[in-house]
């Protein structure tokens, strides 16, 4: 049961109703991400503009976005985002493979390996990324709009991961395996981490 109520439209407040219809007219539906956002909308109106704002940059594709949530995801350990992004990255053309790969801050191709180390060593770091490892970044062929954005994406994805992790959401996606054969330690969900729908 999560610890903070997922509004249902039928209780929303005007302002919330707003907000819900806005994502629904977007997403086709309101994840229950959302519905406990919307305990305060101030929170739900900065996650939509924000990640509305950084989805419209020309730094990153769709599916780059998505390797950098399931890196991020994966390692702050939340269940909720990697089902929901798991679910997203297929959507934008992932493949199983792809998904696992950014699970592991890995990629399957140049590219898509760079992102994922990267968003990793933002997090990680807190930001003090080496100038090796930036510089690698833009080796594989990332400009400066993509760093930006990708760190903009790292602080979205920490804001889901930590809210996820509090309010223990219910999981509407659907449930992301634990990935197989991880070290010990390597990543934060390969023991069952959080908890499941």
């Amino acid at each position: 049961m999560p610890r903070l109520t997922q509004i249902v439209h039928e209780q929303a407040s005007p302002q919330q109703a707003e907000l819900f219809d806005a994502v629904k007219a977007k997403l086709g539906r309101v994840p229950n991400l959302f519905r406990a956002l919307a305990n305060s909308p101030a929170a739900l109106r900065g996650y939509l503009d924000l990640s509305g704002a950084i989805a419209a940059g020309e730094g990153l594709t769709a599916q780059q976005r998505e390797i950098v949530a399931l890196a991020i995801g994966e390692v702050n350990g939340c269940e909720y985002c990697l089902a929901a992004h798991s679910t997203i990255g297929k959507m934008v053309g992932l493949s199983p493979e792809g998904i696992e790969a950014a699970r592991r801050s890995e990629g399957i191709d140049v590219a898509s390996r760079a992102i994922a180390r990267f968003a990793s060593e933002v997090l990680e770091s807190r930001g003090r990324v080496s100038d090796a490892e930036l510089e690698a970044f833009r080796d594989a062929g990332f400009g400066d709009d993509a760093v930006a954005e990708t760190v903009a994406h790292v602080a979205l994805n920490v804001y889901t991961n930590f809210f996820n992790n509090l309010v223990e959401t219910d999981i509407d996606f659907p449930v992301a395996a634990p990935l197989a054969n991880a070290p010990s330690g390597e990543v934060a969900c390969s023991t069952g981490c959080g908890r499941s729908a």
